[in-house]
């Protein structure tokens, strides 16, 4: 129906659009405290950056990426999330020349074929960070502080931090053994696309959602126990840095994450009454990331946040979140032949500083009024009368009714002074 949005998606009206431009100021406040910059990627990339990247054997790539061939007869991908994205700027740019690690973030829809749920949508808004460039596990310590600090700003409250290592390509593949052995010797009890996995990634299988695969995965064997000697003295020193700032968290021997780039750190910022999506925040390291798509070895590390469920978690907590859309002044024009001035006047306003409003459907000056009150304004001024042969308006206070005339020339400073 034309009347009606794509399923999966919605539309944010200015009241909602109020919160979200709040969470957004201040999260590049804290980006700006933590040394991040902004990155603006495009909407859509080419499909082999997201089929190399996030893995052929995940969800996003088999069921979920919006995908079509342009004019050119080129595939196209609307970007599923924007870690990738970021890689391909880092190198097509040559940020890997100057000084390391580079520290960006980026806000914007992403898109996913999805089945639409609470906090869930097809195009969904994300929130992410990367430092690219560094091996150190403080950074990881950092990226996943900005997260707690940003939540602490926004008063979200009883978050949990899980915390996992799935190692590197050295360790993995003695633990990849030993899963696949597991799995093989269960394989009945698995669902349809985690037998088609099985060989290609069994660590995807970690991953599902089916209830049969989680009660089975609970016993397999957990890739803390094959770190080698690298990825366990990383991971032990990430976990010293968290404790040095005082940051709680959680083990999870299951935690995998979706996408196959990840390696060492892997991490969650969950809340329970989000439902079954519980994931405010997911991220970890990816050291093999930017070679992959066809860089110099280079480490990164991450994390991407769904505004969308932020902003459901901010509501649900009953946290107040400030907005700013209402004038601080209504201008009302005495009669019709007033409003030229009115409007002139509410210009003058807007150009000093002032946010202001007035009516535009030529009404009555107490239909006015009224208007002036449902807006929230602090003060109207009324333009017309014998008041405007003085060079004056009148300055009426809407929540005491008293009413003062002002020449409207001392109009601006009367009103910042207020």
């Amino acid at each position: 129906m034309l009347t009606t949005a794509p399923r999966g998606t919605r539309d944010i009206l200015p009241e909602e659009a109020a919160k979200w431009q709040y969470v957004e100021e201040v999260i590049r406040d804290c980006c700006r405290l933590y040394g991040y910059g902004e990155i603006r990627p495009p909407l859509f990339e080419h499909t082999e950056l997201f089929q190399r990247s996030v893995g052929e054997a995940t969800d996003i790539v088999e069921k979920e990426m919006y995908t079509f061939i342009d004019r050119g007869g080129r595939s196209i991908t609307l970007r599923p999330e924007a870690t990738a994205s970021t890689v391909r700027a880092y190198l097509e740019h040559n940020l890997h020349a100057g000084p390391q690690p580079v520290k960006l973030y980026y806000m914007g829809p992403m898109f996913r074929y999805d089945r639409p749920q609470a906090g869930r949508y097809r195009q969904f808004s994300q929130f992410g960070v990367e430092a690219i460039g560094a091996q150190d596990p403080s950074v990881d310590a950092e990226v996943i502080t900005l997260v707690l600090d940003l939540c602490t700003r926004l008063g979200l409250k009883d978050l949990v931090v899980e915390l996992n290592s799935i190692g590197c390509p050295k360790c993995r593949q003695e633990y990849r053994q030993a899963l696949l052995e597991y799995l093989s010797e269960h394989k009945n009890k698995l669902c349809k696309t985690c037998l088609s996995r099985i060989e290609r990634n069994p660590l995807r299988v970690l991953d599902c959602k089916e209830e049969g695969c989680r009660a089975l995965t609970a016993a397999a064997p957990q890739m803390l126990e094959y770190l080698c000697s690298e990825c366990a003295e990383h991971f032990k020193t990430l976990q010293q840095c968290l404790h040095a700032v005082g940051a709680k968290y959680e083990l999870n021997p299951a935690l995998v994450r979706g996408l196959d780039y990840y390696t060492k750190t892997v991490f969650e910022v969950t809340w329970s009454g989000l439902g079954a999506q519980t994931a405010i925040c997911g991220g970890g390291r990816y050291d093999g990331l930017v070679q992959e798509c066809g860089g110099p070895p280079t480490p990164g590390v991450g994390f991407a946040m769904g505004l969308d469920r932020l902003l459901i978690a901010l509501e649900q907590m009953g946290i107040s979140i400030p907005t700013v859309n209402k004038p601080t002044v209504y201008v009302a024009a005495l009669t019709n032949a007033d409003n030229k001035d009115a409007f002139a006047l509410l210009t003058i306003l807007r150009r000093a500083g002032i946010a202001a409003d007035k009516d535009y459907r030529q009404a009555s000056l107490r239909a006015q009024l009224k208007a002036a009150n449902r807006s929230g304004a602090k003060w109207t001024v009324i333009v017309g009368g014998e008041e405007k042969k003085r060079g004056a308006v009148v300055i009426r206070d809407m929540e005491t009714g008293e009413q003062t005339e002002v020449p409207q020339d001392q109009l601006v400073s009367i009103l910042k002074s207020s």
